[in-house]
């Protein structure tokens, strides 16, 4: 079914009819339900299909999105994503941008999972697909799902089968999305036979897990992994030790998960926010995510090796030279250390260990200043590196479909340039988005971020379409391999470079066995 009117396309899917919008010839779906409501007596539960409609869905706004998780459990404001919707619980929803509907296109589509760890974010504005969908002829899909407990609280060894899926809702509810495009991308003008699933930080450790899940096995044929490494995820012991705070917080039994599904959200976060700032955890790991429970996931996503049940899958890994400096942004003091400041926030990272991490990064960075020092040794701590590096080695390893790896590493004139090449800043290359919102205060548009941003957005749409990612507009990619370590250096002016930055890696493999 097609509107006459061109600006109000419309689709029909398995649960009703959609009315979208079109700009500049692409067409734009928002906040389309791909779940029914998760609150009530469906709080923790697996997601189940949206009640089919017999009217029009109006679908030009952005849907509700997760309660993000807050120290005191109000609601978090996201300074990226400025046109998102109001949080609640029932955000199972999804956008689509596509250059046709109902035309009998096979485009490839780009399935996008947002990043905000496991307790924050959505996928709003600052993911708008209207530009990747025009420059490589793809269908883009971004979704909202739970987070934070809604959607990782382990509650299967303490509620017993009832609950047994709880720890991993919010996994779930991304297969039930993966599902929804099965069934329906098709009149949206994309090929359910070729799903890319990609992400960035939380996104591209959802991506990890997603390729470990037996309910996605068949879903997604390619796999990008920007900046997001998950080697493990939490075990049963921790989650359920997680869980059993949240209950003691609230004041309840294990006898009384029923009270969990009656409560209000409000009393839910705040507890959330207080047993999670109790609960140990390591560098960044820990805290609500999902969880080994035997079934839904039965393994860690890459360790101790890739997952035997995505061998087929192609993946794309990598990680921005200087991930710690967005983290660092509100830190004045980070970017004008003297060596006395530099001794000591090391001495806090790594303590007996520091004054050998310090001597083989200034090795390193001959020429590097205490701020530079500290951002490259901050980098290295928070393992984004080292892990992206494992998974590609793990992958290759494997001897299935290929993996390919890349640094970021174009700089960002913003603060005259103090923030180098931070945490996110692929993004708006990834979506051709280098002058759109939020982004253009880190790109400044200059006229040499939208030329890459051109290059690497059609990259990432020839490796939806391919499963590779030479298109011509970079150079020739070779696969990763543990004997080449062939690595995309991406900038002004790419290269493939075997294993860069050697000593750096061995650095962080001696400091991170594995």
């Amino acid at each position: 079914m097609t509107s006459t009117e061109t600006n109000t396309p419309t689709v029909t899917t398995a649960s009703g009819a959609v009315r979208g919008q079109t700009t500049d010839g692409i067409h734009s779906f928002k906040g389309i339900p791909y779940g029914a409501p998760t609150g009530g007596a469906n709080r923790f539960m697996p997601p189940r299909k949206p009640e089919p409609r017999t009217d029009i869905r109006e679908a030009t706004s952005y849907g509700p999105i997760a309660r993000q998780l807050t120290r005191d459990g109000s609601a978090a404001a996201n300074p990226i994503d400025d046109a998102r919707g109001a949080e609640g619980e029932d955000c199972l929803v999804l956008n689509v941008f596509t250059p046709g509907t109902n035309d009998g296109g096979k485009r490839p589509v780009m399935f996008w999972c947002h990043g905000g760890g496991f307790i924050s974010g959505s996928g709003g504005a600052a993911y708008d697909g209207t530009n990747l969908a025009r420059r490589g002829d793809v269908v883009v899909v971004s979704i909202n799902h739970r987070l934070n407990g809604l959607g990782f609280l382990h509650l299967g060894d303490i509620g017993g089968p009832e609950f047994a899926q709880s720890g991993n809702a919010g996994m779930l509810d991304i297969v039930a999305a993966l599902e929804w495009v099965r069934d329906n991308i098709a009149g949206f003008g994309g090929d359910p036979g070729n799903v890319t699933v990609f992400g960035e930080s939380g996104g591209g450790r959802k991506t990890a897990v997603l390729m470990a899940m037996p309910a996605a096995k068949g879903l997604f044929h390619r796999a990008i992994i920007q900046s997001g490494p998950e080697l493990r995820v939490n075990e049963g012991a921790y989650a359920t030790q997680l869980a059993e705070a949240v209950l003691s917080e609230l004041g309840l039994q294990p006898s009384q998960l029923d009270e969990l599904q009656r409560l209000p959200l409000a009393r839910i976060m705040a507890a959330q926010s207080a047993a999670s700032a109790k609960m140990p955890s390591s560098n960044a790991r820990g805290g609500f995510r999902p969880v080994v429970d035997g079934a839904v996931l039965p393994s860690h996503p890459f360790s101790p090796g890739a997952p035997e049940l995505s061998a087929d899958i192609p993946l794309l890994v990598g990680f921005n030279r200087t991930e710690a400096t967005l983290f660092l942004a509100g830190d004045r003091e980070a970017f004008d250390l003297d060596e006395a400041g530099l001794q000591k926030r090391v001495g806090r990272l790594f303590r007996d260990r520091a004054e050998g991490v310090l001597e083989r990064t200034r090795a390193l960075y001959p020429d590097g200043s205490p701020s530079d020092l500290y951002i490259a040794i901050q980098t290295g701590f928070l393992r984004y590196p080292i892990d992206s590096i494992r998974i590609a080695e793990r992958k290759a390893a494997q001897g299935g479909a290929p993996a390919y790896h890349y640094t970021f590493e174009w700089e960002s004139p913003a603060r005259w340039g103090k923030l180098k090449t931070p945490h996110a800043l692929e993004i708006p290359f990834v979506f051709d988005n280098a002058g759109l919102g939020t982004w253009s205060t880190f790109t400044r548009s200059t006229p040499e971020a939208f030329a890459l941003a051109a290059k690497v957005s059609a990259t990432w749409a020839a490796f939806a379409r391919t499963g590779t990612p030479n298109c011509g507009d970079l150079p020739a990619w070779e696969p990763y391999t543990p004997a080449s370590r062939k690595t995309m250096l991406i900038n002004n002016e790419s290269q493939l470079v075997a294993d860069p930055r050697r000593e750096e890696r061995e650095l962080w493999e001696s400091l991170y066995p594995g």
